[in-house]
């Protein structure tokens, strides 16, 4: 019995965080949401072993992120064509609050390559140091620092360009 308890209170203490690094990544709540749930679902399932890590919701969040970059590949060729709709003025009403990809930023979010994605949301939702990151993901510091560059310079750039052509430049 204190095994559920302890995952549930596990669960209830890292839910929201996911989510919100996950719908950040993935600009859509609906597949933010069943990757956490799923991933959560992995770690009842291995709860006694999980549970014995030092940081279990490092396990959580690595197994979710995988997910979500499975999930992610569907939906950014998904979001491109929304873009394509939304700068058409063809899409009417879009949720902000369901998905991301409807506000500038979450537009030119989905535009980065998931690399530079991943790690500017680990960064910057997530609020993990390069340090943090380089061992969650397995990368090379350098690589990590790399990667925010590159992705803060690709986001700047598709913010000017969003920017320029709502101004009718």
């Amino acid at each position: 019995m204190r095994q559920a308890e302890d995952f549930e209170e596990f669960y209830q203490a890292n839910y929201r965080r996911l989510v919100a690094i996950l719908l950040a990544m993935l600009g859509d709540r609906q597949e933010a949401e069943d990757a956490v749930q799923e991933a959560f679902a992995r770690a009842y399932a291995r709860w006694p072993r999980v549970s014995g890590y030092d940081l279990p919701e490092t396990w959580v969040r690595r197994v979710a992120l995988r997910l979500a970059i499975d999930s992610g590949r569907r939906l950014r060729r998904r979001a491109g064509a929304t873009a394509k709709l939304l700068s058409a003025g063809r899409l009417a009403q879009a949720e902000p609050s369901d998905a991301l990809p409807f506000t500038p930023l979450g537009l030119a979010l989905m535009r980065l390559p998931m690399r530079e994605r991943e790690v500017l949301v680990l960064h910057y939702v997530a609020d993990m140091s390069v340090e943090q990151i380089s061992a969650d993901r397995g990368l090379p510091t350098g690589t990590v620092k790399d990667r925010l560059a590159a992705g803060r310079r690709r986001l700047e750039g598709e913010l000017s360009e969003r920017q320029e052509a709502s101004h009718g430049r």
